[in-house]
């Protein structure tokens, strides 16, 4: 794994994209833990980032006080036998001025600077406070530092290295940092060569089976300096190859990351299946009374069509029933509008059985899009689905009432069968008043009209009966190819229909449903890219 910076901040840039997309979702502390790694990063980088910074903890009576002395080769850090004597952290750094910054962001008030422009230039080292204290101010101080600096030298002594309070409460948990940690065995004065080759031993094994395995062990005498040069060179080598720092926040991610991996799951969520979208627009469509619109278009075309195919003698008649679109506030025209009110339909509301099937769609939806994310995504999704369920019925309602059900205009043959209606009309009036004009004309003194006839049969008998039979032959054929059209109509109204609650359906439900898929995406794309930096 690469810890050159320009990687390191790819890699952040990742697990940011992750914990913007997974808050909310994951677990909340797992996201916190990432978002503080994130925060922490920006912020070490950006204070004195050229800075190394290693503490030295360990608990009463081990001597960290004496060797952070034979460190620094001062004697700043206060000795005694019996208690504790660091209350505060306090800093040394090398250099020709102290970093402030760093050490304000890190809240050590007690700082040193050695002007030294050599091996050590460059290195801050923090004197903790013991991590066993009965000081709990002590224990927080710890705490809170151990996760900020670059690197951690735990010294032990040779009667308590085994302790569980450093290791269930330190190592076990920073295994995974046993790279950047280093355990300092002090007091090897009190130990013959044997015994104390056997304590060295025994820590590394102790410390292998915590997961710790490359974490150094290093025997030293803080009082008589056995072992401090080799201990000053180890962090001069530290501080000139610059990647403490580095090295530290790459783990950081790297564990926050793995835990967001494992939140996140092995699913690669896709896009909604069509079968379950078409299933919903179905359901959503029977509750918002798309099949009643769809039988007024077939009703209201046949009623429509009748009216101007069928005989005029009958097709007044059809004036005195509703139109059945008409009476759904749909295919309205301008003037049918009421100027105070907006147009929306009157459509029954959905009864129990279509907001059953609403509501086993939805239930589909969600079923399908969440299969295999985690509980926290799972709800997401859940919510996404129903996230508009207050407005949906007034979308629905909308959507139908601006649906162009292209019924406003006939068709061009109603036109011809009209005009075809009325000159058969006019042959039916003419051959009625020729047969009974006679009476009238003698009544007015007028001549009679002459008595023409075809095949034996008068002529006005020919235009009655021609009017007539033709008429109602010709309402047949209307009403036929009426109700073929009808049909036509009904299946073209239904499309247009399903199309516009299909975009409700998208807009409403299925889009928030698919931004929380993408979010799952985003948060797994994110997290890889902090774990392998693409």
């Amino acid at each position: 794994m690469s810890t050159s910076a320009p990687a390191l901040g790819v890699r952040l840039a990742g697990l940011a994209e992750a914990v913007e997309a997974a808050d909310g979702r994951c677990e909340a502390d797992i996201v916190d833990a990432a978002r503080a790694v994130v925060r922490r990063a920006g912020e070490r980088v950006a204070f004195s980032g050229d800075y190394t910074v290693i503490a030295l903890a360990g608990a009463t009576g081990s001597g960290k006080s004496s060797l952070f002395n034979a460190i620094t080769q001062t004697g700043l850090a206060q000795v005694a036998v019996r208690r504790p004597t660091t209350s505060r952290a306090m800093a040394v750094a090398w250099g020709a001025t102290l970093p402030n910054d760093l050490l304000d962001w890190l809240d050590v008030p007690r700082r040193h600077l050695i002007a030294d422009s050599g091996r050590f230039s460059q290195l801050v080292l923090i004197d903790l406070p013991d991590h066993d204290s009965t000081e709990t101010a002590h224990r927080v101080t710890v705490d809170r530092l151990v996760p900020l600096v670059d690197g951690l030298i735990w010294v032990v002594d040779p009667q308590k290295y085994a302790d569980a309070a450093l290791h269930d409460r330190y190592l076990k948990p920073l295994a995974q940092y046993d790279d950047v940690m280093m355990v300092v065995l002090n007091q090897a004065d009190r130990l013959a060569p044997a015994a104390l080759a056997d304590c060295v031993s025994d820590l590394r094994r102790l410390l292998t089976s915590e997961g710790l395995k490359a974490t150094p062990v290093m025997p030293v005498s803080a009082l008589q300096g056995t072992g401090v040069g080799e201990l000053r060179d180890m962090l001069a080598n530290i501080v000139a190859t610059k990647r403490a720092s580095l090295k530290r926040l790459s783990t950081d991610v790297e564990v926050v990351a793995a835990s967001l991996a494992a939140e996140l799951g092995d699913v690669r969520p896709s896009r909604l299946g069509k079968g379950a979208r078409e299933q919903l627009v179905t359901a959503l469509g029977d509750a918002a009374g798309v099949p009643v619109v769809v039988d007024g278009v077939r009703r209201a075309w046949v009623k429509r069509g009748s009216s101007a195919t069928g005989w005029p003698f009958v097709t007044w008649l059809t004036k005195f029933r509703p139109d059945p679109l008409k009476r759904l506030r749909l295919d309205l025209g301008p003037k049918q509008h009421s100027p105070t009110e907006t147009n929306r339909t009157s459509l029954p509301r959905a009864g129990a059985v279509q907001r059953a099937h609403t509501e086993r769609a939805l239930r589909g939806i969600t079923e399908a899009a969440s299969e295999g994310l985690p509980a926290g995504w799972v709800a997401a999704v859940r919510r996404a689905a129903i996230v508009h369920q207050d407005r949906l019925g007034d979308r629905l309602d909308e959507a139908i009432a601006s649906t162009d059900l292209k019924t406003a205009e006939g068709t061009w043959w109603w036109t011809i069968f009209r005009v075809l209606q009325w000159i058969l009309t006019l042959a039916v009036v003419a051959g009625i008043g020729w047969l009974f004009s006679g009476p009238v004309l003698a009544w007015l003194g007028l001549p009679q009209l002459p008595a023409l006839t075809w095949n034996s049969v008068p002529l006005p008998t020919w235009l009655l009966l021609g009017g007539v039979v033709g008429g109602v032959l010709l309402a047949v054929l209307g009403r036929a190819l009426v109700g073929l059209g009808a049909s036509w109509k009904a299946r073209a109204a239904e499309k247009s229909l399903r199309e516009a609650i299909r975009g409700v359906a998208s807009r409403e439900i299925l889009e928030p449903v698919q931004d929380e898929l993408d979010r799952h995406g985003r948060a797994i794309a994110g997290v890889r890219v902090a774990l392998h930096g693409r």
